[in-house]
């Protein structure tokens, strides 16, 4: 493996030397352990490929092999991939770009052993809707007040009738009690789980046993067509924007009986949505927006100056696969990310309407902490041709994208491209911020008028000047699965 490794450093190296007018390129010893290789291709990656490489010192100066003690390699390549990113300056902050406020953690950028997006960053249903739990996601909305905060269709969860707003009075026997988070966390880690439920439709109480099993879910909560003054409202709970195969037909038939009931408003819940492929996110944007805006400029991706100018060759070292993992022929040969247009040109997506609907006249989105990335991609693509409102909490503050690298066995993404719509806007690291302030009351189903985010958003489309008033949002504990949080570009554009 070292020899392997050694000799694949040699080449990326001779790649990069191949164009005089590229500046020098970093000079890198071509021996040294696997570890010590490993955390020079990720600095040698990054150099090329990452958004805000130009704030990257040389080779020398950041010295990457520095980070190799041994142990946990994955930490300490993780350590090397969080300095990469700290360097970039935000000058309306004074922060870096990738801030998080957790020490060791960048914002954006991550690194995982194998291919994460198979599981999705920090979520047990992975981006082609396919779960291996129990389905379930626990908030404290008060002390010792535990509810369910979502339910995977079609997961154990779901089959045993359990719903968002019911009460968690016990947990295998032990009831909740003040500050109980991190044993109901260490619980639903098991095989098993035995809850003791108080219904929020009934008030009735029973005991179910949950086993963790694999499923196959769908991206939609929940859908319902409701009233809003005069207006007929479709809403719709988007858990993920998943792969096309499963997101799209989904979408399609809540879309479609929203054009049979004839709505006039949306009210989108991206509550808990961090995102997933950009693919997922034009195809919900281009069934809510009108056919006049056909042919018109939805966003535009903007890549580094190395990869718009085609001067990243280390990405002739990295297989572009298909959906399936399978290599795609270009020229005669297996096409690599280095044959990929970066160009703004050929970056830039305009609309294409999906589905019959044409009579949206607003959209409101109801938004908290949790809404990232493809999902605030929806948002600003709207914007500059629609009525669009959020009701809620401040966004996570998501508008740059990866695609993902490999290196040895692991598969790193790093910000790779930034975003914005068609008025130029994009720059929301901090997030978007509500017109509306909401709490995310987990008392209430998805869909229940009177939960108190959608109660505002239906007062709003209503016109009643009573829902528009701001509200004291109360910080909730979240427990159980977080949703993935990135947003992935994976379309073949060639040269």
């Amino acid at each position: 493996m070292k020899t392997y490794a050694s000799l694949i450093l040699i080449v990326l190296l001779a790649l990069a030397c191949k164009k005089d007018d590229k500046p020098a390129p970093p000079v890198s010893p071509a021996e040294g352990t696997r570890e010590q290789l490993t955390l020079d291709s990720l600095y040698l990656y990054a150099k090329e490929i990452y958004l805000w490489y130009d704030a990257l010192p040389d080779y020398a100066t950041f010295n990457p092999r520095q980070y190799a003690t041994g142990g946990d390699v994955l930490s300490n390549y993780k350590r090397e991939l969080y300095l990469i990113t700290q360097y970039k300056i935000n000058p309306t902050t004074g922060n870096p770009y990738e801030y998080s406020g957790y020490p060791g953690v960048p914002k954006y950028s991550f690194m995982e052993e194998g291919n994460v997006t198979a599981g999705g960053r920090k979520a047990t249903v992975s981006l082609a809707d396919k779960g291996n739990d129990y389905g379930i996601a626990l908030t404290a909305a008060a002390d010792a007040d535990i509810r369910i905060r979502y339910v995977n269709p079609a997961s154990p969860a779901d089959l045993a009738g359990l719903v968002r707003g019911d009460r968690i009075l016990s947990i295998n026997g032990t009831t909740i009690s003040s500050g109980s988070s991190s044993f109901v966390n260490a619980a639903l880690e098991g095989s098993t789980v035995t809850l003791n439920v108080k219904k929020n439709s009934s008030g009735n109480t029973s005991t179910i046993t949950l086993t963790q099993s694999a499923y196959t879910t769908n991206p939609v909560f929940k859908q319902a067509v409701l009233t809003a003054g005069t207006q007929k409202v479709g809403y719709v709970a988007v858990s993920r924007f998943s792969t096309p195969s499963s997101f799209t037909p989904a979408l399609e038939q809540v879309f479609s009986s929203f054009a049979t009931a004839g709505v006039t408003a949306l009210v989108i819940d991206l509550r808990y949505n961090g995102g997933g492929y950009t693919t997922a996110a034009e195809e919900l944007v281009n069934l809510a927006a009108p056919s006049s805006l056909n042919g018109k400029t939805m966003y535009t991706e903007y890549f580094n100056t190395l990869l718009q100018n085609g001067k990243a060759p280390i990405l002739q070292q990295q297989l572009y696969l298909d959906a399936n993992g399978k290599p795609v022929s270009y020229q005669g040969r297996n096409a690599t990310y280095a044959d990929i247009d970066y160009s703004v040109g050929g970056n830039t997506y305009t609309f294409n309407k999906k589905g019959a609907l044409q009579t949206v006249k607003q959209v409101v989105f109801i938004v908290t902490g949790n809404t990232a990335s493809a999902s605030e991609l929806t948002i600003n693509s709207l914007k500059p041709y629609l009525p669009v409102k959020l009701v809620g909490q401040q966004t996570y503050g998501k508008p740059v994208g990866f695609f993902g690298i490999k290196i040895d066995a692991y598969t790193v993404y790093m910000s790779s491209f930034s975003m914005r719509n068609a008025s130029g806007e994009g720059d929301y690291f901090h997030g978007m911020t509500p017109d509306y302030s909401a709490g995310d009351d987990v008392t209430h189903d998805f869909g229940d008028p009177a939960e108190t985010s959608l109660a505002s958003a239906l007062a709003y489309i209503s016109g009643n000047p009573g829902g528009r008033t701001g509200s004291v949002v109360t910080p909730l504990v979240h427990m159980g699965p977080s949703s993935f949080n990135g947003m992935i570009e994976n379309r073949a554009k060639f040269r």
